[in-house]
């Protein structure tokens, strides 16, 4: 049997490195944590082709907040596939709705065109569409090759019996890949499902910041304390997803 693969989002060139050093099979290149994710710089995705072998999916997703985009954001988006293609990028992870929360099958389609059979996969946004297997259905029918998602819920503990339902449901059409809260006693549980092949956990931890001045009364950001520690991945915790994949 095929063993599990395991992709982790990063946020930082750091993080990246790491994941790539600790094991991750695959990087999800994303920018601003704090939105969820958005596209990261042209010179993240060129600098880390250049010192990395495992595939590397690129985010796109223009601003935080809801997934109902403009014509002028969907050129955006379209733009940024074109420049991050040609700088390497091994797939893309986007996602569209209408503004009823049905999956916008047009705009999809016209991004998946931009990528020129590069594999996408249709981001979380699904986790809030109106219906979850209607979703299902729009993703395949447009041409992705995975959903990544926590099963319509805050995370995969609370979405854990959807998850395996969509496992089944999917078959061999389309990956479903659980993440967004994903635990390491959590891979049992979904592989006993059968059909899993992939899990996504972002492994996150933070350091102290390598500044040792922190200014006493101008803080650039709503919390004072992110001056004081910056975003990485935990090889620890890499592990411990590593350990339950293997004993699967």
């Amino acid at each position: 049997m095929t063993r599990l693969l395991l992709e982790a989002p990063v946020f930082t060139v750091e993080a990246a490195l790491k994941a790539a050093a600790f094991g991750v099979d695959r990087l999800e290149l994303c920018s601003d944590f704090g939105e969820g994710g958005e596209t990261p710089s042209a010179g993240a995705l060129a600098f880390l082709k250049q010192k990395l072998e495992i595939p590397i999916f690129v985010m796109i997703r223009p601003r935080g907040g809801d997934f109902v985009y403009s014509e002028d954001e969907i050129a955006v988006m379209k733009k940024d596939i074109q420049i991050l293609k040609s700088l390497g990028a091994d797939g893309f992870v986007f996602g569209v709705l209408n503004s009823d929360g049905n999956i916008n099958m047009g705009a999809c389609e016209e991004l998946l065109e931009e990528a020129q059979g590069l594999p996408c996969t249709f981001h979380r946004a699904f986790d809030i569409s109106l219906n979850l297997e209607k979703s299902l259905e729009a993703i395949i029918e447009c041409g992705f090759r995975r959903i990544l998602t926590s099963g319509g819920e805050n995370s995969v503990s609370e979405g854990l019996k959807t998850i395996r339902k969509l496992i089944v449901n999917a078959a061999d059409r389309i990956l479903i890949l659980p993440g967004g809260g994903l635990l390491p006693q959590h891979v049992p549980i979904l592989m006993e499902a059968g059909g899993l092949r992939e899990i996504h956990a972002s492994c996150k931890t933070y350091r102290n910041s390598e500044s040792t001045f922190i200014h006493p009364r101008v803080f650039l950001s709503n919390d004072p304390e992110s001056f004081k520690s910056v975003l990485t991945i935990s090889e620890y915790r890499v592990n411990q997803f590593l350990q339950a994949m293997k004993s699967t």
